[in-house]
């Protein structure tokens, strides 16, 4: 159980040093995306360790990594211009 949660914590800050990397101009503060991350794989990990019982240490890393990434995303920010404001008419 401990190397498990180390793992998908390992795991959960590499998705975040990824995601600040490629999107680092949509994101919030550095420390609170690897913190999200990090937070993201541990709860990711427990619960699927709830579910799945002992002994499956694959899938508890990968509920880890999904879960992850669903609170990554969470922190995404829109582009500085949505494109739907290039179509909308302007009034004035």
């Amino acid at each position: 159980m401990f190397l498990e949660a180390l793992a998908s914590v390992l795991l959960g800050l590499a998705l975040a040093l990824l995601a600040t990397h490629r999107l680092a101009h949509r994101l919030p503060s550095r420390n609170l995306v690897l913190a999200t991350g990090a937070a993201g794989a541990l709860f990711g990990a427990f619960v699927t360790h709830s579910v799945v019982g002992p002994g499956n240490p694959l899938a508890v890393l990968a509920g880890a990594v999904v879960l992850a990434v669903a609170s990554l995303s969470l922190l995404l920010r829109n582009s500085a211009r949505p494109a739907f404001e290039a179509i909308r008419p302007k009034v004035g």
